[in-house]
């Protein structure tokens, strides 16, 4: 497939807001644990809307990864889109949550509790070191540059559809708890 000229000019500035967007980010996942606000609004009906989030990300990627084995670009593209907005719409409603709602812990004193520890940590941990190469391999995606955007998707993949299976998992299991 011909694919259009890769725009390096918007390459560049798309990266560097990845940067800053994934910096911004992990400032605030680390101060919405120390910091609530009321907003006069109980936001405890989030969680959910969280899982089922995350669910339609997980299910965007694996659309996205079977159109482009097809060699269809432009589902390939869209699924890619839904995927980036609905992590999106996760993170304003995770964020939200936690700046608002006491944290949940988990109840169960079972097996589970080390399942359960090992998933939610190293969902925590992958999110966060993910993000900023889930926005620049989106960045060389959408400026057209084919080559780098297959050389850092093929890490970034599985490790951004882990964290999207992961996120309903924990949600489930945590769910008997709140």
């Amino acid at each position: 497939m011909k694919y259009p000229q890769p725009d390096n000019a918007l390459a560049k500035k798309m990266t560097t807001a990845s940067v800053v967007i994934s910096v911004l980010v992990l400032i605030l996942v680390g101060v919405m644990r120390q910091v609530k606000i009321d907003l006069g609004i109980d936001f405890s009906f989030l969680p959910p809307y969280h899982a089922l989030f995350n669910t339609i990300v997980a299910i965007s990627l694996i659309s996205a990864l079977w159109f482009i084995k097809q060699k269809d670009v432009e589902n390939h593209r869209r699924s890619i889109y839904s995927a980036m907005i609905f992590s999106a719409l996760f993170l304003i409603c995770y964020v939200l949550y936690h700046f608002t709602t006491v944290e949940t812990t988990y109840c169960k004193h079972d097996w589970t509790r080390g399942v359960y520890f090992v998933l939610l940590i190293s969902h925590i941990v992958l999110a966060g070191l993910s993000l900023p190469f889930i926005l620049i391999t989106f960045t060389r995606g959408f400026t057209f540059q084919v080559d780098k955007h297959k050389a850092l998707a093929k890490y970034v993949y599985p490790v951004w559809l882990y964290v999207a299976i992961t996120g309903p998992i924990c949600y489930l299991m945590l769910k008997p708890c709140y």
